[in-house]
């Protein structure tokens, strides 16, 4: 083991001496969900731990079901087509964060975290349904917060921020 990670500093070594200088260096992107040993088989919508090698990172900002675009003081009539349930907003805060991933040249099988901000955390089972039309088998891992109100616009129930890695 002594070896092995002799090797991975002076690889470390040589890629910062290439940046450095200028240089790009490819990195191949790897991505592997973690899951314990003694792990039940159970569904979950994310893994507990991501391991990534090689790659660059991708952050996006928290989204909303609200435009992503939109004025700032904020106004009212900009969030009135917001849908009002769970389902709709979690499915048009997903399509918000797909905009960003794709600007980026990513998608959701590049995110390998999340963090999802609901006002009502037993609204969290509508989330997961939509969740897993938009992830299929990729699960990031994610950690959920109930929160009292969001700053976009009090009828928000849910924001999403992420971070995906691309090659």
């Amino acid at each position: 083991m002594f070896h092995l990670s002799r090797l991975a500093g002076a690889l470390f070594i040589l890629i910062m001496v290439a940046r450095a200088n200028g240089q790009e260096v490819a990195t191949t992107k790897s991505i592997e969900h973690v899951h314990w040993p003694d792990a039940p088989d159970v569904w979950m919508p994310y893994a507990p731990a991501i391991k990534v090698t090689g790659g660059t990172a991708v952050y996006l900002a928290g989204v909303t079901a609200a435009p992503v675009y939109h004025s700032h003081p904020h106004r009212p009539e900009e969030f009135s087509s917001m849908p009002r349930d769970m389902e709709q907003q979690a499915r048009w805060a997903l399509e918000n964060l797909k905009k960003g991933l794709e600007a980026a040249g990513a998608t959701f099988s590049d995110v390998v975290t999340a963090n999802r901000y609901l006002t009502n955390i037993a609204d969290q089972d509508a989330l997961n349904r939509v969740w897993a039309e938009y992830f299929g088998d990729n699960k990031p891992a994610t950690t959920t917060f109930q929160v009292v109100e969001l700053a976009t616009d009090p009828h928000c129930l849910i924001e999403i921020n992420a971070m995906a890695v691309i090659d």
